[in-house]
């Protein structure tokens, strides 16, 4: 008994170092274009509180739509890492090139629809005519980076898919790096060199207009492009990803295979984009409780969502492991991969738990001096801490759940939990209360609808887990082979 607990102990501590490996760079690419976020809102804001507007606003847009993008391409990495793992190499380049293709379209539509489709949006928001102009050009300039981004996640679906995470990082920083003298320079123009260099500055750069908000939607479209280029560039010149020439041709598009991206990636694009318009709606509806409210509210979210990027960077690694183990053959393997996964960011939470429980009274006075907002954040950050369990824990389960394939019905699971449940009782409880139980709990009604539907979420996908990984290991489930 003790040298079986041992050995299991053994291989646990392998498994989970070979996901952190995997894990880590993922978390520091997170973290880098979360810090491009920053950089345009902290950069915007010092020209005017309309300039911040407007890119708030019109981020708040085009945000979901690469989010949506993202998701759907991310089809990819199972397919690719489900190949890599059966040895079928020579099957990989021409679903990368679909999903190329596929990214090309989605970045258009996209595109488009930032360009055309924006000013009816604006106006239903009622956002103030000055704030609405501003933002529709804002949008405009990220337009022209759609495509380019678009691309940039398909061929980061294939590097993740291949073991390689670590190109996401370092192109991440080159974006970033890319993204804050952008800003600067277009965002300030000449006025803001020549405050920050002084009188070298040649008459040439000194003529440059301050575009504000708008130059930060062109240094957006720049830093996605550099990224696009960068990968690229790597996946092309790179020994790294072994036997798969990307680059020597190109396959046609090929509906069946298009279809079968779709078909696994699709439902993910939609679960995501479910999951941030539920924040997404949340800010609105919480936007009427007044001032203090909405900046506890952004507060105590910005800390924890920081957080959160290493048990998200938990789950994209772990759809590669569970498609690599599936891959080979080894299906008593992947369901070992796939609970090991799960009681590793169960461990990653809990320590969430105690950075939250440590450091939350220093970092929200770091966000503001109002004693007001930061008691009222600090009580929302205790409520944070009850649904970081259940929120890493679903988040992994789903991508244990995408190396399996078996996506449709985490997107069927997110509409449940996260817009009837989570939404449906926070408006419940936070807006009109419980006849003769509770009166209207304002923010905290939110809040506890939050943890109602992440742990609603937590509960189903767990059983669904369960029932997939044991069926698949007992031979009675065939997973689809690409």
């Amino acid at each position: 008994m003790a040298r079986s607990l041992a050995m299991l102990a053994r291989h646990s501590r392998q498994e989970s170092m070979a996901l952190l490996k995997l894990a880590m760079p993922i978390c520091g690419a997170q973290l880098a274009q979360s810090g491009m976020g920053v950089t345009d809102v902290i950069m915007s804001g010092r020209v005017s509180a309309t300039d911040l507007a407007a890119v708030s606003v019109g981020s708040s847009l085009w945000l979901p739509l690469m989010l949506f993008i993202t998701g759907t391409l991310i089809g990819l990495t199972p397919i690719v890492a489900q190949l890599l793992g059966g040895k079928r190499s020579e099957r990989i380049c021409p679903y990368v090139h679909q999903a190329l293709w596929l990214s090309i379209a989605l970045g258009i539509v996209a595109g488009l629809l930032l360009w055309f489709s924006i000013e009816p949006v604006f106006r239903l928001m009622a956002v103030p005519t000055r704030v609405m102009d501003l933002s529709t050009a804002y949008l405009a300039a990220v337009a022209f980076g759609m495509p380019g981004v678009a691309l940039y996640q398909a061929l980061r679906a294939y590097s993740d898919g291949m073991n390689h995470t670590r190109p996401t990082l370092w192109i991440s920083l080159i974006g970033l790096g890319i993204n804050v003298p952008s800003n600067y320079l277009l965002i300030y123009g000449g006025d803001g060199l020549v405050a920050l260099f002084g009188e070298i500055v040649p008459a040439g750069l000194r003529a440059l207009p301050a575009l504000g908000a708008v130059g930060c939607g062109i240094a957006t479209a720049l830093s996605m492009w550099a990224m696009c280029l960068a990968m690229l560039l790597y996946t092309k010149r790179s020994r790294a990803y072994g036997p798969v020439v990307l680059w020597q041709t190109l396959t046609r598009p090929q509906w069946s295979m298009m279809m079968e991206l779709l078909h696994i990636g699709l439902p993910i694009g939609v679960a995501i984009f479910v999951e941030v318009t539920l924040f997404t709606l949340i800010a609105l509806l919480v936007a009427s409780l007044g001032e203090i409210t909405v900046a506890a509210h952004q507060v105590a979210l910005n800390f924890t969502s920081i957080l959160f990027m290493l048990p998200l960077s938990l789950a994209m690694a772990l759809t590669v492991r569970v498609g690599n183990t599936l891959g080979a053959g080894r299906p008593e393997l992947t369901r070992f991969v796939a609970w090991n996964g799960l009681f590793v960011c169960l461990l990653i939470a809990l320590l969430n738990n105690v950075i939250l429980w440590l450091t939350a009274g220093p970092v929200v006075a770091l966000y503001t001096s109002n004693q007001q907002v930061q008691a009222l954040a600090l009580s929302l950050i205790s409520l944070a801490m009850i649904y970081q369990v259940s929120d890493s824990l679903q988040v992994n389960m789903a991508g244990a759940l995408r190396g399996y394939k078996d996506t449709r019905i985490i997107m069927a699971i997110t509409l449940l939990s996260y817009w009837l449940i989570g939404l449906g009782s926070g408006h419940l409880l936070g807006s009109i209360g419980i006849s003769g139980v509770t009166d209207a709990l304002g923010v905290y009604g939110y809040w506890i609808g939050l943890i109602a539907g992440l742990t609603v979420s937590a509960l189903l996908l767990g059983w669904r887990l369960k029932r997939i990984s044991r069926s698949v290991a007992d031979g009675t489930r065939q997973v689809p082979q690409s």
